[in-house]
């Protein structure tokens, strides 16, 4: 048996599983200091202890070492400080040596012995000349971390068309493949411009509801189908799938709206 929590790397959104040991309950909301593969960092917990069982174990993402500190705090904050710094020399970097890649935000390790870089690139770079010259500045060990254009936008955040805070940068925590069948479902305009984020991918809230459309879909008419109502035949022109209504023509041109409710009773 294995005992992990569901934490997100603070600032940053990135989903881990924890592995807690020595019986330690934590609850939702904790601040911790846990070590994963890129170091030791602080975490937010977003599900409390999950056990989980020999036969669904997998490799956790790191190990609970404590409860985060007002001194881990205030490290974190002057590591940011320190980053933010290290950020600028490094684009300075890449520009004097050339490097396609756009640097997006860095990161230190709570205890200072990694500094992370995330970046973007078009095509593969060899960056092994800029992190000698990293490694010689700052005396540490570097990472040079590529993402892609979703992690990109969860990294420096914003606001989305709805007016709300960017759902990668709150609470989103993977990211589901969305595809554009998704917005045709919905009756969506397909211009991109409408249907595409900040990362110019398509918008991840275009799967949030999808099992509802998909679902719905199946039970209404088609636009243009003939069907029969208690007006008598008449044709689709409109659907209204998150209400469930039909909006239909006669012969005549008179429109009439019906409920499926009414259609289902209808066919009786």
């Amino acid at each position: 048996m294995l005992t992990v929590v569901k934490a997100t790397l603070l600032k940053y959104n990135e989903i881990v599983f924890i592995e807690v040991k020595n019986g330690e309950q934590l609850k939702y909301d904790d601040i911790i200091v846990a070590e994963t593969r890129h170091g030791k960092f602080l975490h937010k917990v977003l599900q409390e202890n999950i056990n989980v069982t020999e036969e669904n174990i997998v490799e956790p993402d790191g190990r609970f070492i404590r409860l985060a500190t007002d001194e881990d705090f205030e490290n974190d904050a002057l590591n940011d400080r320190d980053a933010e710094a290290a950020l600028q020399f490094c684009r300075d970097a890449v520009k004097d040596e050339k490097l396609g890649m756009h640097l997006i935000t860095s990161k230190y390790s709570l205890d200072k012995e990694k500094l992370i870089f995330f970046y973007t690139a078009d095509e593969r770079v060899d960056f092994r000349s800029l992190v000698r010259i990293l490694a010689q500045e700052f005396k540490t060990r570097i990472e040079l971390r590529q993402v892609g254009l979703r992690e990109k936008a969860r990294y420096l955040g914003g606001v989305g068309p709805c007016g709300y805070s960017h759902c990668c940068s709150t609470y989103l925590g993977s990211f589901e493949p969305v595809s554009i069948q998704m917005a045709k479902n919905q009756d969506l305009s397909l211009t991109p411009v409408k249907i595409s984020g900040a990362c110019g991918r398509l918008m991840c809230c275009l799967s949030y509801e999808n099992d509802h459309y998909e679902s719905a879909r199946k039970r209404l008419p088609d636009v243009g189908e003939f069907i029969y109502t208690p007006k008598g035949k008449v044709e689709v022109i409109g659907l209204n799938i998150l209400e469930l209504q039909i909006r239909t023509k006669n012969k005549d041109n008179y429109i009439y709206e019906f409920s499926l409710d009414e259609l289902e009773a209808n066919e009786v």
